[in-house]
């Protein structure tokens, strides 16, 4: 059996969908796009993604792993447009590129990167892609205890409970708030992220920003290694996956 791999890049607005990843009794995206790929290369796909979102998460840049059967090269490479046609407009693929038969979405991406988008005043435009929220915010200390995180690499604070991985250490190699337009958005890059941990980040930062905690009591939080010590997971609808790196993809 001649079997051949390659990579999907999409990009997804989760507002109507529970997540990446296929589940019982709920949409994802996932399974709409193995569905897709299924009927438009008539054989089964099964995807494997770069991650997982959370319901209501999207994605700007999102990879996912598939092999495809006696392959027709220059058929895979130019499936965009029938795979578009069968994907939901809330859905699309962005490119396909052949990769070795081992390459891994999950395991091999080297960095992946998180925009948090705020704003401050009622918008509909915004409805379920921005977090509205009416605190005042002080930005520059949020800023400084942003930095903070360069100096640890246990995040257990931060991370999900009860989840399988072996390790809850990330290297965070940028965090930083900045004015966008009709709002705020906070960049955050690393070589991994745990799960729910960006919004965990949030929810803590947003306290520093209220001044209902200080710059020490941050470093007490990520030490304490506790995520009851962290702030609540802010809403899933300001987050987006904007970027995930591979030494073999330009």
């Amino acid at each position: 059996m001649n079997k051949k791999r390659y990579f999907i890049q999409i990009a997804y607005d989760g507002s109507l969908y529970h997540g990446w990843q296929t589940q019982p009794n709920a949409i994802t995206v996932q399974e709409l796009l193995d569905k897709a790929m299924s009927v438009f290369f008539r054989q089964p796909i099964e995807t494997l993604g770069c991650g997982r979102t959370d319901t209501g998460v999207h994605a700007k840049e999102f990879y996912a792993h598939f092999d495809v059967e006696n392959p027709d090269e220059s058929k895979v490479l130019s499936a965009l447009g029938g795979i578009n046609a069968l994907l939901p407009y809330q859905i699309a693929a962005k490119r396909i590129i052949p990769v070795a038969n081992d390459a891994h979405a999950r395991f091999d991406a080297t960095a992946r990167a998180y925009k948090y988008y705020l704003h401050f005043e009622k918008d509909p435009f915004k409805l379920n892609r921005s977090w509205l929220i009416k605190d005042r915010l002080d930005i520059d200390l949020m800023n400084k205890a942003a930095e903070l995180l360069f100096n640890y690499t246990d995040f257990s604070c931060f991370s999900k409970s009860n989840t399988q991985t072996f390790t809850n250490n990330c290297k965070i190699t940028k965090a930083i708030f900045e004015q966008g337009e009709d709002g705020l958005v906070f960049t955050i890059e690393a070589d991994r992220f745990l799960r729910n941990m960006v919004r965990a980040i949030m929810g803590t930062l947003v306290r520093i920003g209220k001044h209902e905690i200080n710059l020490a009591d941050f470093k007490a939080i990520i030490e304490s290694k506790n995520r009851s010590n962290a702030g609540q997971s802010v809403p899933a609808c300001g987050l987006y996956l904007v970027k995930v790196q591979y030494e073999y993809v330009k």
